[in-house]
Order: structure tokens, then sequence, then C-alpha cells
């Protein structure tokens, strides 16, 4: 445990260089007050710490590190709520959205798509539905998903990365 003036010194030898790190990693001089403030706080929570100054250094930058990782983790919990909220407040519109682009789709990609996500088949049952080799099914299924995303994706609807 550290006494009060020891705790003191070593702040102020450190301090800076805590909170130069956590500025770098978060780019945010706010963020980089309240983490350096909570990675100093925290040593008055342990019991257990180094006994050499060096050792504490390496503790407080270590609870520095773990915060800002708590930081992102609750930033983008929250950006997934906020999204998750805003979804909610209008799902219906976007269902129509969604189901108006699908029915854009041909006949046959709507059927792949359809036995393939919402059916479940594999590959060879679709084949055997739509009277398909199951080569053909692969690469078709394939074609019909990137159709329905670029479609998805020119309304705004999807992001338009990746399949």
């Amino acid at each position: 445990m550290l006494t009060e003036h020891a705790f003191g010194e070593f702040y102020q030898r450190h301090v800076r260089a805590v909170w130069k790190y956590v500025y770098r990693v978060t780019g945010n001089a706010a963020d980089a007050d309240d983490i350096a403030q909570e990675a100093f706080l925290r040593l008055f929570q342990v019991d257990d710490l180094p006994s050499d100054d060096e050792g504490l250094r390496r503790y407080v930058f270590r609870v520095a590190g773990n915060l800002i990782a708590d930081r992102w983790r609750k930033r983008v919990r929250d950006e997934r709520h906020a999204a998750a909220q805003a979804e909610e407040a209008h799902p219906q519109q976007r269902d129509i959205d969604v189901a108006r682009v699908f029915g854009e789709l041909k006949p046959r990609e709507r059927a792949l798509l359809w036995l393939a996500y919402v059916e479940g088949d594999t590959h060879a049952e679709i084949g055997a539905s739509l009277r398909l080799a199951r080569g053909s099914v692969k690469v078709m299924l394939s074609r019909a998903r990137v159709r329905l995303r670029d479609l998805l994706a020119a309304r705004g609807l999807v992001d338009g990365e990746g399949e």
C-alpha cells in the first residue's frame, strides 16, 4: 500500500506519460483525462502492489490500457444499442423496403434465396426443388446474394461491404 506522500511523488513522475499514452491511443483529451485519473485511482484499490517504481509504472499503464479497452467496448455496445432502438422505432418501414427490394429480384433469384436462407435447404435440396444441378445452385445462389446486396446497398438498407 502506498503512503500519501509516496503516491504524490509517483503521480508527479508518471501522470504526464500515462496521459500521453492514453491520448495517443484514444485521440481524445477528455478520455485521456478520465482514464489517467481512473488508472491512478485504482492504485488505492489494490492491496498487493509492486514495491518498486518500475513495477508500479507498468501496473498503471496496464490499468490504463484495460480502461481504454473497456471504454471502446462500452462505446460499441452503446452504438449498437442506439442503432437497435432506432431500428425498433421504425421496423415496419425497413421491412417493407426490404420486401420491395426482394420483389425486384428475378423469380429464380428469389426462390434460391428463400429456399437457402428462410427454409434452410441444402444446395442438393434446392437443386432438386428447382431442377438444377447442385453445382449450378452454388453459383446462382452466390450471384443472387450479390444482386440482393447491391440492390439493398443502392437504397441505403445495408452498407454494401462483403457478402
